[in-house]
């Protein structure tokens, strides 16, 4: 009796199971590797661009304020599985060691005379030290993106907490403070073309305040449905529609 044809079914049934496998390996894996992403160095360019005159949404909260010729540094994002921080008994989220915060900043109206711009700090559920506030000064997106960084690093100071992992979805705000920052320095708070910093002062702000504490900054897509940063920008716009103080 001839036993190929019964050993090609067996093979092709290992062959059609191995498929599944790999098909299910293939789909987790691309599924994973889009979550939030370290940034360390990113492929964008710093392009000009007026900020844009429009509610709090995806499109208005990110154009670039600062004109400058940035846009020739390289950068690279390192996409990293993204992997659900641990809740410890004081409240606070850790990822190893860092405790973990989520910032982001809002602004109606963005460059107009009647703008309104709130700033929102999101530690997790019902933690005390989440804030939604209005932002001070000059109303704008980049700065409101700014100053929720520099108030929750001033909250985790006051926690004595000497490593933290920021996500924001402003990919200026970790630009500016991981690449830009020691070149506007060197270069008298000038631009590579010459120009001012715009958010000279606030950017002087956030690099005196990381001082003293080891930061992450991590960048998460906005509006992507994880939970911190679409708590944090309901904070946000909280914070936008309040009067200042």
């Amino acid at each position: 009796m001839n036993c190929w044809p019964l050993e090609t079914v067996v093979l092709n049934k290992i062959v059609s199971q191995l498929n599944l496998v790999l098909c299910f390996v293939s789909s987790f894996f691309l599924e994973e590797i889009h979550g939030p992403s370290a940034v360390t160095q990113e492929n964008v360019s710093q392009r000009e661009e007026p900020e844009l005159n429009a509610l709090c949404c995806n499109a208005c909260k990110r154009p670039y304020e600062q004109s400058t010729n940035e846009d020739h540094i390289a950068k690279r994002v390192k996409h990293e599985v993204y992997s659900a921080p641990t809740v410890s008994e004081d409240k606070f989220s850790y990822m190893g060691d860092f405790a973990v915060v989520y910032t982001d900043g809002c602004c109606s109206g963005n460059g107009r005379n009647r703008a309104r711009a709130g700033i929102g700090v999101y530690w997790g559920p019902g933690h005390p030290l989440n804030t939604s506030e209005r932002l001070p000064g000059r109303q704008t997106n980049q700065r409101a993106e700014i100053h929720a960084a520099c108030k929750a690093i001033e909250q985790a100071k006051s926690q004595n907490i000497k490593k933290l992992i920021i996500y924001t979805d402003s990919k200026f705000t970790i630009n500016g403070i991981t690449s830009w920052v020691d070149n506007w320095k060197t270069n008298g708070w000038r631009t590579s073309s010459g120009g001012s910093v715009i958010n000279k002062e606030d950017f002087e702000r956030l690099d005196n305040l990381s001082k003293g504490i080891e930061i992450q900054w991590m960048h998460v897509p906005g509006h992507a449905g994880f939970q911190g940063n679409e708590e944090a920008d309901r904070l946000a716009r909280e914070g936008a529609s309040k009067q200042k103080s």
